[in-house]
């Protein structure tokens, strides 16, 4: 929820902030907010935790897992996190179900792998992913990691950190 339009380092740092004094969970929006001064929009996405924690609570407690597995497809529930979650779009509901170990085989498109993807002339010039745009890309870097014989996470992270020149997370 952080991450858009924010550096990933910054927002890491805030959210084990917020774990750490017990605010991630429980905390208002005004409380949260406090925490993401160096996040991009902290306003808004400081709401959208505070939403995202209602949409996966269950009795009173959050219960994430139990909704993930409630899927059988992962493409499905891609949809509906972008659909249900505020603030995540199709790369951050692709990065968080990688991040959860559910997403292995789908593509986080960045502006780092988008420039590495068409440096290998797997894709032509990108000025926008709309959700048909990103669909596409996904299935020719599917075809790119099955012709390198390795995974979709493997190709992701070789292809980030070549653009970036490190590997974070």
């Amino acid at each position: 929820i952080c991450t858009p339009q924010s550096k990933a380092v910054l927002c890491d740092e805030a959210i084990a902030a917020l774990e750490k004094s017990n605010l991630l969970l429980k905390g208002g929006v005004g409380q949260i907010r406090r925490f993401l001064r160096r996040v991009r929009f902290s306003g808004r996405k400081a709401s959208y935790i505070v939403e995202a924690r209602r949409l996966f609570k269950k009795n009173g407690k959050i219960r994430i897992k139990e909704r993930l597995t409630s899927f059988n497809d992962v493409y499905q529930l891609r949809e509906w996190i972008t659909k249900n979650v505020k603030g995540l779009g199709m790369k951050e509901s692709s990065h968080f179900l990688r991040n959860v170990g559910l997403g292995k085989n789908l593509a986080i498109l960045d502006r780092h792998i988008l420039r590495k993807l068409k440096e290998f002339d797997v894709i032509g010039e990108v000025k926008s992913l709309t959700k048909k745009e990103y669909l596409s890309i996904e299935s020719k870097m599917m075809a790119f990691a099955e012709g390198l014989n390795i995974s979709m996470e493997e190709l992701d992270l070789l292809l980030w950190s070549r653009e970036t020149g490190r590997v974070f997370k």
